[in-house]
């Protein structure tokens, strides 16, 4: 519903020569899907490792072991016509693109290089969004467009040295623009979160003096703290001009710091030595002509189209099914095909294909229940809720940590129409500590948290897609939440969620 896509426009340069089949590595945090030879797609899953690394020692952000389902899926494509392809959006100057979902993060990336340090490259794409997936995983709170933006691009333009050692904090020099030529947004709107409607060049601004801000508070002595008293004041309600006051004192003064540090002609960067980095072991396969086959399948199946995009990939899914009837990848990815097209009989066919084949196929299992689950909500008094969700019971017990099932289960109660159980909602909550990136999976906690009453957690819950920098015409409605949250008005945040998530499906 409100998922996070940022993308970027890359220059049209030669695609490197493709292999004739696709490898798949395995690392610490990620699972890459590339046709590039194995070595080179070693080298590139520990650049990805080395640059997660490095974002967690410069902020402190801990490790914990991942299992498959929350590691990040990277499709690594030939160049950015590849990636419109996968979206149908041809023309469209998407360089790469990221979403968080319950069902697995993904990110789409391609392989060309830029002509120039003004261009935005693939990588620096993929890097700002990776930066988004960990501060989402680290900071659930409400945070202005800028601090947002600025601090993505604050490590976007991370060097990778040829020792391994990573710099960030490079000037990111695709938003000259925005850094010495646009006057439209001043700081102090941009510090106060200004509600007035910002036109494409602001944007650009928020961006680039965003970074410069971020830089500049990161290495000023004399503004330290400053940066966490304006994010505190901001999470106890104080408006954020008043909160920016605050921290920072006179704002014209500091914008005038600001001007003459853009005009310094180095800027200092962090340097994370080699020796605090461990990118880990990478594993590489080569897929399994089924698996080849199915690749177009997959990838799609990750995405979120319209009926009729979605009608030609289920279709698609069909023959590859056909022709590899002994596949659990294929049946299983067609049981999810079917999914998107409201087909539950055939889903729920298909997801018993895959199970024949692999009785411990996780996606399968979910898949099954979730046909079932949505067959049972045409008749919810005669259907067999218990047997709908051991399918997710079962998912859950070889994964603990795949927030999907717990998701699902969590659902199967609302689809019932009974109030869920303690249990379920503890795993709904669960599921979200997990992929606090998933908003459709926030929603589902904030409502929750509406009905039980515990108005403190669910404003702080929704705060994140209150002040999404992405949330459009949207943003007063959203903000008018929040205050409702605060007021315990249950039903006046009710009827504002209902008008948007009614919004959302017309949308759809």
């Amino acid at each position: 519903m409100f998922s996070r896509y940022l993308i970027g426009a890359a220059a049209m340069l030669s695609a490197v020569p493709a292999c004739a089949s696709w490898q798949q590595a395995k690392s610490r945090h990620f699972i890459i899907y590339s046709e590039q030879k194995p070595e080179d797609l070693k080298l590139y899953a520990e650049r990805l490792e080395r640059f997660d690394q490095a974002v967690r020692v410069a902020r402190g952000i801990k490790d914990p072991q991942l299992s498959d389902a929350g590691k990040l899926t990277v499709f690594v494509l030939r160049n950015s016509d590849s990636v419109e392809g996968i979206l149908g959006a041809r023309g469209s100057g998407v360089a790469g693109f990221y979403i968080g979902q319950a069902s697995g993060p993904v990110a789409f990336v391609n392989r060309e290089r830029t002509s120039s340090k003004f261009d935005l490259s693939s990588e620096e794409v993929f890097f700002h969004e990776y930066l988004h997936h960990l501060m989402l995983e680290q900071l659930d709170m409400a945070l202005p467009a800028w601090v947002v933006e600025g601090f993505a691009e604050f490590f976007a333009t991370a060097q990778i040295a040829e020792n391994g050692s990573v710099t960030i904090g490079y000037v990111p020099e695709y938003r000259s623009a925005g850094l010495f030529n646009l006057k439209g947004l001043t700081l102090e709107e941009m510090l106060g979160a200004s509600d007035r409607h910002i036109d494409a060049e602001e944007w650009e601004l928020t961006y680039g003096k965003g970074w410069l801000l971020a830089h500049y508070l990161t290495f000023e002595k004399s503004r330290r703290g400053q940066l966490g008293r304006y994010l505190s004041g901001i999470q106890r309600g104080e408006p954020p001009i008043e909160a920016a006051k605050a921290a920072f004192g006179d704002l014209k003064q500091l914008s005038r710091e600001l001007d003459a540090y853009l005009r310094e002609k180095r800027h200092s960067g962090i340097v994370i030595p080699v020796d605090k980095l461990a990118p880990g072991l990478v594993s590489i396969r080569p897929l399994t002509t089924a698996e080849n086959a199915a690749m177009q399948i997959k990838m799609k199946t990750s995405l979120r189209f319209k009926k009729r995009a979605a009608t030609r990939v289920a279709a698609d899914a069909r023959s590859i099914a056909a022709d590899n009837p002994n596949s659990t990848e294929a049946q299983s990815l067609l049981a999810k095909a079917e999914l998107d097209i409201d087909q539950f009989d055939q889903a729920l066919s298909a997801a018993n294909h895959a199970l024949a084949i692999d009785p411990a196929n996780r996606k399968a299992m979910v898949y099954k229940g979730r046909a079932l689950m949505e067959l049972g909500k045409k008749d919810p008094k005669t259907a067999d809720w218990k047997i709908v969700r051991s399918w997710f019971s079962k998912a859950n017990r070889l994964d603990p940590d795949d927030a999907e099932p717990m998701m699902y289960f969590y659902e199967t109660y609302l689809a019932e129409g009974i109030a869920p159980t303690a249990n379920a909602v503890q795993g709904l909550s669960y599921a979200h500590a997990l992929v606090p990136q998933d908003d459709d999976l926030r929603m589902l906690l904030v409502r929750q948290l509406v009905r039980d009453g515990n108005f403190n957690a669910a404003a702080k819950t929704y705060g994140p897609i209150a002040y999404d920098p992405h949330s459009g015409d949207e943003r007063d409605q959203r903000v008018a939440v929040i205050e409702k949250l605060k007021a315990k008005d249950a039903a006046g945040a009710s009827a504002v969620l209902d008008r948007l998530e009614e919004k959302h499906k017309k949308d759809d």
